[in-house]
């Protein structure tokens, strides 16, 4: 047999996003000996060199908004074709995993992995409508279902939610910890003094993300704190229309598009104050780092409350009443909470990436000897 085990990672891309992270965070953190990831995409990703210099695999097959669905099926099953090697497949396209979930089932796949990351579908009505079509597919094809959170199981498994094991976003909390010379240095880097209240975001510019929401409330807030800067930290088809309100709105030096940053263990250091207004969430990964670096986060109410690790950093606001989200920031702001380190929570909470990853890796292993004793028990059976 020989070698790790490989296991195919199914993902749009591998950008910067929530489930692309924590699937890198796991990666970094697995024994690579034992187990090897591989990824199905269909576009370049920012993580694409790193995977390749750990000795993962990229195949790539166009997307279905690209070339349509029969298109896309067909690209699927041709390259389950001519690559049977793979036992394990792990999906990470909510509703769309699917698709790709049905066309491993024929392939013969043994191991079919459907991964829920979140707690609705993006797009319009025809896109939500399509996604809930291929969706019902999930069940019927799927061995085994994983979730970040109770809520994104029922979301994407309904009744088999109680099925799901529940992952949690692990991160490497060490490298999150609070600094204040590392704060120094991110705020002398991006010329912000030293008595500057900053807010601070992480986030894909789409819909999801809520940016509008988040501008209006800072234009707000600005108004009484005129010393108050934001950080939006990402991308997205969205960024332009969210530049342009800025500008309207004549916020254009008081907030700061840092685009898509490698180093957001060190831009948090620097934030004072971690806003998330979000429509809808699965579990994010942002949360759980900006709870690792000590940071006080006023979220939106319709965000799991299993993302609130015990520390007394999470306070949830209603996205219909931007009053009390200013009030909430107004406390936030007049606290003066130590930036404490976070290590025990994080790891009594089971978010610690080390032990995220190991359960990965013992799953798979497990995965792996259940088929290799059913392939040596059907041998002898037919002997």
């Amino acid at each position: 047999m020989g070698g790790p085990l490989r296991v195919l990672h199914v993902a749009v891309n591998m950008n910067r996003g929530g489930a692309e992270t924590l699937i890198m965070n796991i990666y970094r953190n697995m024994n690579r000996a034992n187990v090897q990831f591989d990824f199905l995409t269909c576009k370049p990703g920012d993580f694409d060199n790193e995977i390749i210099k750990m000795g993962g695999k990229i195949h790539r097959i166009p997307y279905i908004s690209d070339v349509g669905h029969f298109n896309y099926i067909q690209g699927l099953r041709q390259f389950f074709s001519t690559n049977p090697h793979y036992k394990i497949i792990h999906s990470h396209l909510d509703k769309m995993s699917g698709l790709v979930l049905r066309e491993a089932k024929k392939a013969g796949i043994p191991v079919r992995i459907s991964h829920s990351h979140n707690t609705k579908s993006e797009g319009g009505i025809a896109a939500r409508t399509y996604k809930w079509l291929v969706g019902n597919y999930i069940i019927p094809s799927s061995t085994t279902f994983f979730a970040c959170s109770h809520d994104a199981a029922k979301w994407l498994f309904n009744k088999k939610s109680s099925r799901s094991i529940i992952l949690k976003n692990g991160i490497e909390y060490d490298k999150f910890s609070f600094s204040k010379e590392t704060r120094h240095q991110v705020r002398e880097e991006l010329n912000i003094e030293e008595n500057t209240l900053v807010l601070g975001h992480v986030g894909r510019f789409n819909h999801q993300k809520n940016h509008p929401f988040l501008i209006d409330l800072f234009a707000e807030f600005h108004k009484v704190h005129e010393n108050a800067t934001l950080f939006l930290i990402g991308d997205g088809e969205l960024r332009s229309v969210i530049e342009k309100k800025v500008r309207d709105l004549q916020l254009g030096e008081k907030v700061k598009f840092l685009g898509v940053r490698r180093d957001i263990e060190r831009i948090l250091q620097g934030v004072d104050i971690f806003v998330f207004p979000s429509i809808h969430e699965g579990l994010p990964v942002s949360l759980i780092e900006a709870q690792g670096a000590g940071l006080p986060c006023i979220i939106s109410d319709r965000i799991s409350k299993e993302v609130d690790l015990g520390m007394n950093l999470i306070e949830y606001a209603p996205l219909d009443n931007i009053k009390s989200w200013i009030e909430k920031l107004n406390i936030a702001k007049s606290r003066k909470i130590m930036r404490i380190k976070s290590s025990n929570f994080l790891a009594s909470k089971g978010f610690e990436i080390r032990e995220t990853a190991k359960k990965m890796e013992n799953f798979y292993l497990s995965v792996e000897d259940e088929l290799n004793e059913k392939v040596i028990n059907d041998f002898y059976s037919n002997v």
